[in-house]
């Protein structure tokens, strides 16, 4: 066995082939919705995938407003924010961060769910999330993605 003839693949940004993909979030459980989103950005379910580079792909998620939580969490659950000054935190249960901004319990969660790092916050801009069916990336002619339930 000729064992130089083993090479190990290391992607970068020129050859990562990054594919568009929609995700419909409608009638989704929101955490097993956000870490299939987050295994998609990042790239592990690929077989090039490799961990310290943007390899992973760009995903629309629509119907951010129809995300569904189990139990109490509409009430229990608490988003907190801080915005710097002295008496500035605010808290805001998960019913009412989905009244004035559906997109960001998908954000939210999925931004937990990536490297705490420079290359985290470069593949979370790889997501766009939608309230509604309607979405501005048609040109890049997305592939629908079904999330295993």
């Amino acid at each position: 066995m000729d064992t130089l003839s083993y090479k190990t693949v290391s992607v970068n940004k020129e050859n990562a082939d990054k594919k568009w993909m929609v995700v419909d979030a409608e009638g989704q459980r929101l955490g097993r919705l956000c870490t299939e989103i987050a295994r998609l950005l990042r790239g592990k379910h690929k077989v090039n995938f490799t961990p310290h580079a943007d390899c992973g792909d760009y995903v629309v998620v629509i119907n951010a407003e129809k995300v569904e939580l189990t139990g109490n969490k509409w009430e229990d659950k608490e988003y907190i924010r801080f915005s710097g000054y002295p008496g500035g935190q605010y808290r805001r249960t998960a019913r009412e961060v989905r009244d004035r901004m559906p997109e960001r319990l998908v954000e939210n969660a999925v931004r937990g769910m990536l490297p705490k790092n420079r290359l985290g916050r470069a593949i979370f801009k790889n997501m766009h999330v939608y309230v509604g069916a309607e979405h501005k990336h048609e040109a890049q002619q997305p592939t629908a993605h079904a999330i295993p339930s």
